[in-house]
């Protein structure tokens, strides 16, 4: 049987951030290092999916140390993604409860902000339920070490002292770090997904929590 399960976030465990959060946390950042008119394409760059060639290309642009754009920047979106949750607009999915019937340890490993998740679980009272938790830290580093690279889901492995465990996650790169790190992936086609090509192939695919935990349950009984 898995020894542990390990969730991804966004798209998972809490519903996605809307993309103006995206776009106006951007835009703080630009306006914190000084541009105060950054291009339209640029902001949309630094908003989601950033890549460490992406963001050294538009700093080079304004004349911008990486690093110092980078930490204005998550903590910007950092605190636009508080002030979704603080109003409701961004909140766990509505099958959250079947974390509690996973009886085993547990983790999350996230590509967001880990202000953004430490915030989140705090404020939804989920920390209770995971042994560990990764975000990213506010440094130029982490854009190298996130998915698909396994480097946060070998960290938290090594926290919950198994290699026996499930990824659940919601996009390519999840299923990418999971078997980087040797691990299963279950691939959850929440709304968002329900038409989603896959270029990868995850060992399951599952509709939400519940049937994360009846995967587990049945696989532990068949052990």
């Amino acid at each position: 049987m898995y020894e542990a399960v390990i969730f991804d976030n966004d798209g998972v465990l809490l519903e996605l951030t809307g993309m103006p959060p995206h776009y106006e946390g951007a835009r703080e950042a630009f306006a914190a290092v000084g541009v105060d008119d950054p291009d339209g394409e640029d902001v949309e760059a630094m908003s989601l999916g950033v890549t460490v060639p992406k963001l050294q290309r538009v700093c080079e642009r304004y004349g911008l140390d990486p690093e110092t754009f980078w930490r204005a920047r998550d903590r910007a979106l950092a605190r636009r993604q508080q002030a979704e949750m603080r109003a409701g607009r961004k909140q766990p999915y509505d099958d959250i409860g079947y974390l509690a019937a996973l009886d085993r340890p547990l983790g999350v490993v996230s590509s967001n902000q880990h202000a953004t998740v430490e915030f989140a679980f705090d404020f939804f009272d989920l920390d209770r339920h995971f042994e560990t938790v990764y975000g990213r830290p506010p440094t130029v580093e982490s854009l190298r070490r996130k998915k698909p690279a396994p480097y946060y889901l070998e960290q938290a492995l090594a926290d919950l002292g198994t290699r026996d465990a499930l990824y659940v996650g919601d996009s390519e790169t999840d299923v990418q770090a999971a078997h980087a790190a040797g691990i299963d992936a279950a691939f959850v086609r929440r709304s968002h997904r329900a038409d989603t090509e896959l270029s990868v192939t995850p060992d399951y695919e599952v509709e939400g929590l519940g049937a994360v935990a009846e995967l587990v349950a049945g696989r532990s009984a068949s052990d």
